[in-house]
């Protein structure tokens, strides 16, 4: 089955203006007209100088979604909330450099997307240390949290919401993130969604490269070609472009916001990825279904490859897309509406009715292998499956 690409991008246009929204509010609050800002007690001594948990509770009114900034021991932490905060919740984290505007707004403006996730979770999207939008410089006299410490950031997070267990969806950096946490707080976790996952230690080559960019990161900052890097970290060549192809409006998006992240900020969160350890044996522990998805095109695709390949079978499904580099949730979101819809079915979450005019994703139920629709895939099992998009360029 072949789909033109328009799909897959109908997104980008609301994203780029979400994006001016979102700046020309932080211009606006830069100048002193901050709106539904409350502090619910003293603000606390810079965060060099304590190291108790105390948290702060700032909320910003951000598209119908409340910022708040949580204090921890390991560093302060924003959690934008979205919906109500009865229902079930599902949290997000993203990959390096990025926060949920630029990882996972391709996928929640989907109107398929909204009817299924909006209308039966309440979303939590978690960013790393000093990745909101806004966000200072962390102080050098901070320490770089490891990946448990950041781990233990959201169990925090979860803690401060009083959540008992959660759906996790999490991107690159972020889907290890979230899979040591599950690992670690198996009880806490209902369900795993990764997009183009990590889960093995860094090769010789990912560390070197990596130690490279946290160079020049920390020297020249965020330059042209760390956000070359990046974008190449995030997508397929061929949505990044060339001499004969123009990039696309949702790297150009992207690209500007890179230009707004503090590199220092950045340069400690790649640090902390860099130290990151091998988990695979605590793959056959897990608990939860896991729902991976990864592009073809991916740097990463052989992780996921390994990760699925270490998964209980019983218990996992892999969706390949092809023509798409890391960044699903962006580049081609409308290829996870389907899998995603029939995984939470099994967990009794079903898409709003009112949204079914919209149009259907280039995954249709005809191009969605049997076994993830079997009947033993939609309850207690999920087959191991590949699902390919095949997409025209």
């Amino acid at each position: 089955m072949r789909v033109p690409t328009t799909g897959a991008c109908g997104c980008v246009c609301k994203c780029v203006c979400v994006c001016e929204r979102e700046r020309e509010r932080e211009r606006g609050g830069k100048e002193g007209s901050v709106v539904g800002v409350s502090v619910a007690e003293p603000p606390p001594p810079p965060m060099g100088e304590s190291s108790s948990s105390v948290s702060v509770d700032v909320e910003r009114i951000s598209f119908g979604g409340k910022e708040h900034l949580i204090k921890t021991s390991h560093g302060t932490v924003s959690v934008s909330v979205f919906g109500d905060q009865d229902k079930p919740a599902l949290i997000t984290y993203p990959d390096v450099a990025l926060n949920h505007v630029l990882c996972f707004q391709g996928l929640f403006f989907c109107p398929e997307a909204a009817s299924l996730l909006l209308h039966n979770f309440c979303i939590y999207h978690i960013c790393p240390p000093g990745h909101e939008l806004g966000a200072a410089p962390i102080s050098s006299r901070v320490p770089i949290p490891s990946v448990d410490d950041l781990v233990d950031q959201v169990a925090y997070v979860l803690d401060y919401f009083r959540l008992g267990s959660v759906m996790c969806l999490g991107v690159l950096a972020g889907a290890y993130v979230l899979t040591l946490f599950s690992i670690k707080y198996r009880e806490r976790v209902l369900g795993l969604v990764l997009v183009s996952p990590l889960c093995k230690a860094p090769s010789w080559t990912e560390w070197l490269y990596s130690k490279i960019l946290c160079n020049l990161l920390y020297f020249y900052g965020m330059c042209d070609l760390i956000k070359e890097c990046l974008l190449h970290r995030y997508f397929c060549k061929e949505v990044c472009g060339n001499t004969q192809i123009p990039e696309s409006e949702i790297v150009q998006a992207c690209r500007s916001l890179l230009d707004e992240r503090q590199s220092i900020n950045v340069w400690r969160y790649l640090q902390s990825i860099n130290r990151r350890y091998d988990i695979t044996e605590g793959l056959q522990e897990l608990q939860c279904r896991t729902l991976i998805f990864v592009g073809e095109n991916s740097p990463f695709h052989s992780d996921a490859l390994h990760m699925m390949s270490k998964l209980d079978s019983r218990h996992s499904a892999l969706v390949e897309v092809q023509a798409c580099g890391s960044l699903v949730t962006e580049e081609q979101p409308h290829a996870m509406l389907i899998p995603l819809e029939y995984f939470f079915m099994g967990y009794g979450f079903y898409r709003l009715n009112q949204f079914t005019d919209s149009p259907r994703g280039p995954l249709s139920p005809s191009c969605i292998s049997p076994e993830l629709l079997s009947p033993e895939s939609l309850g207690v099992k999920l087959k191991p499956i590949k699902t390919r998009v095949s997409v025209e360029v």
